[in-house]
């Protein structure tokens, strides 16, 4: 695995840490019983794109390594 070496330079460049404010107008509130459009946002879409949505939720929410499961596997046949 590629790690860059860090400078003072990147980590002033980069984007997230010269944030200083979170643009509020970019979120809204809701009611979770206020009717939605997402089914409306996700039957639009192709249904190659909503696996790939899919995929990276699951990604998100539990984690991907490849190594880990490539050792796991060794692990369990050996």
């Amino acid at each position: 695995m590629y790690v860059p070496f860090i400078t003072e330079e990147l980590i002033l460049t980069n984007p997230i840490n010269t944030m200083q404010k979170m643009d509020k107008t970019h979120f809204s509130v809701a009611s979770l019983f206020d009717a939605s459009d997402e089914k409306e946002y996700w039957l639009s879409k192709k249904p190659l794109e909503r696996l790939q949505a899919m995929e990276l939720m699951r990604q998100i929410n539990y984690g991907y390594d490849p190594v880990t499961t490539r050792l796991q596997r060794i692990l369990t046949t050996a």
